[in-house]
């Protein structure tokens, strides 16, 4: 099978110089929960140094991680459930998922969300990816899934099978990460067993979003992958497996200036 190779990255979307604030991606995400504040985080850190706008919504009593949030990114404006959908409507791709859990709020939002907005770019992972009805995928949705939140979605569904009757982009994250569509699959081979922390997956997640916000799914998927992973591999030959999500969010700029760089 054919492997991702830094190749890829010369065709993001880059910035025009002339280009001015709100031109270059606005990515609203939608997660935490109660449970667990720092998953969604860690997906606005990132992508807050991509897009010229985050908007986030997260749950009214996360105010931990909203104080942060307003912190972090100052582009950024925290929206409370009641306004996400001013916010879909403006937001070139959402991110769902990142912190929320396996519960019927999660599932009762989320459905009904992609129901109500099929032609918007999504990017599903987590808890949302677990709770969304499989018949809403659609050609326009990036999922994020490890192995087992496949298995809980699909059942012993071959993926191969699932694209070709949903459609959409699948990146079916592992040892080895493979992202598929109808039409192709590809390996990625960037990352390492330091990468099995939590939270490298929700940086994973706000990478793609972001990227997609102004690349297609396909090319956003394959490079989201290639760069998480290939900034955890910068951090192994600092550190070693002694590094965590923060020092990955930190790194993925720098890889990505070195792959972009004229």
């Amino acid at each position: 099978m054919k492997k991702i190779d830094k190749s890829i990255c010369k065709h993001l979307y880059r910035p025009p110089k002339d280009s001015h604030k709100g031109q270059n991606g606005k990515l609203l995400i939608i997660g935490g929960s109660e449970l667990f504040h720092a998953a969604s985080r860690w997906s606005l850190l990132v992508a807050s140094r991509i897009v010229d706008m985050v908007f986030y919504s997260s749950v009214p009593t996360n105010n931990v991680l909203v104080k942060e949030a307003k912190k972090e990114f100052i582009n950024g404006i925290v929206v409370p459930r009641s306004q996400v959908e001013d916010y879909i409507k403006e937001s070139d791709c959402i991110l769902i998922g990142p912190g929320m859990t396996r519960s019927q709020k999660t599932a009762q939002i989320t459905n009904q969300l992609l129901v109500k907005y099929p032609d918007k770019r999504w990017v599903v992972d987590a808890g949302a990816l677990q709770m969304m009805q499989v018949d809403l995928i659609n050609e326009q949705m990036i999922l994020v899934p490890h192995a087992e939140e496949f298995n809980r979605l699909f059942g012993a569904e071959k993926i191969t099978n699932v694209v070709k009757k949903h459609g959409g982009t699948i990146v079916l994250k592992g040892q080895v990460d493979i992202i598929y569509n109808r039409q192709q699959c590809i390996e990625n081979h960037t990352g390492n067993e330091g990468m099995t922390k939590g939270g490298t997956g929700d940086t994973l997640a706000g990478l793609v979003a972001a990227l997609y916000c102004k690349n297609k799914a396909w090319l956003a998927a394959c490079a989201g992958t290639y760069i998480n992973g290939l900034a955890g591999d910068q951090l192994y030959k600092k550190v070693g497996l002694y590094f965590n999500t923060s020092d990955l969010a930190d790194e993925i700029p720098r890889v990505m200036k070195e792959l972009m760089i004229d």
